[in-house]
């Protein structure tokens, strides 16, 4: 354990960088990602990668140029063919060595002390089990910032908010693989998996806290919005809803109240829901947090 990786309280725990590689991937992306991973103040004690399915061979080389010049940090587990993100983090988290698990995606930054605030916030308050951050999306590249993701910051906040919308993204998030493997981990529910599992990890009683500073820059598409609709989209959503009134994760009532608006939105012609997301569900960054130190 190197000199930085020590905390206020001694050393700071080991922990593991969980990401997802398959074959569509941009390899200029991954080495981004890669190199996010690397500048941490606090060094990963494992990047576990999961290759979901078999890569291109200019991707293969880039994680074999990274395993050769860090021998011993990398992890790979390669699933023989594409099953999607929630399959690859379902087989990954087993695998991983540490208690402590950071998720980062492929197309994603993260600042260079994003693990340390986490890990600090974990030292502060051990009944955590899940920590997340407030995020920016960004567009093309990291000088386009288009959004502030503003999200609950208490426990008590999160579970309230968590009642109408997921109140994390799922790539700042930060774990104990103990309280992941208890809410049985990622589970197939199509544009769901993260509020699915979110669901799950509060029914165990998993202590939730989001940092209220960007730790993390979102890529987005330009057509990230209109995939958030349509009767494919809508019928997955009420799979989910439905599941979670089963569950008894919420009454018939607040069913109702959250899933009538929600259909609205999936039936919204593609221009009015862009409108609608950027108006009412993010909010401006600030000049301040918009370049990556």
């Amino acid at each position: 354990m190197t000199a930085e990786n020590r905390s206020r309280g001694g050393v700071f725990p080991p922990y593991s960088c969980l990401i997802s590689v398959y074959y569509k991937e941009n390899a200029a992306f991954l080495k981004n990602c890669l190199d996010c991973i690397l500048a941490q103040t606090v060094k990963p004690d494992e990047i576990l990668v999961v290759k979901d399915g078999p890569l291109t061979e200019e991707l293969d080389g880039v994680l074999s140029e990274y395993d050769n010049d860090y021998p011993g940090l990398f992890t790979f587990f390669c699933y023989p063919e594409n099953k999607g993100l929630w399959h690859a983090l379902s087989v990954g988290i087993p695998v991983c060595r540490n208690e402590f698990i950071m998720r980062m995606d492929v197309d994603d930054w993260s600042i260079p002390d994003r693990a340390e605030k986490q890990l600090t916030l974990f030292e502060c308050h051990p009944e955590l089990g899940c920590v997340g951050s407030t995020v920016l999306e960004f567009e093309d590249n990291i000088g386009n910032i288009v959004s502030l993701v503003d999200l609950p910051e208490a426990n008590e906040e999160i579970v309230q908010f968590g009642q109408k919308r997921c109140p994390f993204r799922h790539p700042s998030l930060m774990y104990r693989k103990s309280i992941l493997k208890k809410a049985g981990g990622y589970q197939c529910m199509p544009y769901f998996e993260d509020y699915d599992l979110y669901m799950r990890l509060k029914n165990t009683g998993c202590v939730f806290h989001n940092i209220q500073e960007p730790l993390v820059y979102v890529r987005v598409s330009r057509d990230f919005y209109a995939r958030r609709g349509g009767f494919s989209y809508m019928r997955d959503m009420l799979r989910f809803k439905s599941a979670c009134l089963k569950r008894r994760d919420y009454g018939l009532l607040e069913f109702l109240a959250c899933t009538t608006p929600h259909i609205l939105v999936c039936l919204m012609p593609n221009i009015l829901r862009t409108w609608v997301y950027k108006r009412f569900l993010r909010a401006s960054a600030p000049a301040d947090l918009r370049v990556v130190e």
